[in-house]
């Protein structure tokens, strides 16, 4: 799948591991979705609303959340290396085998 235009505020609620990469997401309605094993690497998600999305597996390298809204969202096993997370909110969660290396305001590190 290959993103050309903008997406933003527009609602995307299924989508089955797809190839995301790069790609502007900027103040999507990601509400729910089932982004499970997607590539979202280097995309733009700033003020994305990811409330209670399924991010298992997701490739988020090097991705925009500043702002995101992540509440409830899972991220088990999700790679969030190099990704900003700066100003993200809520209670999201991971399991086992999420890397992570961010670098944000406080500099975080897990794996």
């Amino acid at each position: 799948m290959e993103i050309k235009q903008k997406v933003t505020g527009k609602v995307l609620k299924t989508v089955h591991a797809p190839d995301l990469t790069g790609a502007d997401l900027t103040g999507a309605d990601l509400t729910g979705a089932d982004l499970t094993g997607a590539d979202l690497k280097g995309a733009d998600l700033r003020r994305a609303d990811l409330t209670g999305a399924d991010l298992k597996e997701a490739n988020l390298r090097r991705a925009n959340l500043r702002r995101a809204d992540l509440t409830g969202a899972d991220l088990t096993g999700a790679d969030l290396t190099g990704a900003d997370l700066t100003g993200a909110k809520g209670g999201f969660y991971f399991n086992h085998g999420v890397k992570l290396k961010v670098v944000t305001e406080n500099e975080c590190e897990y794996e």
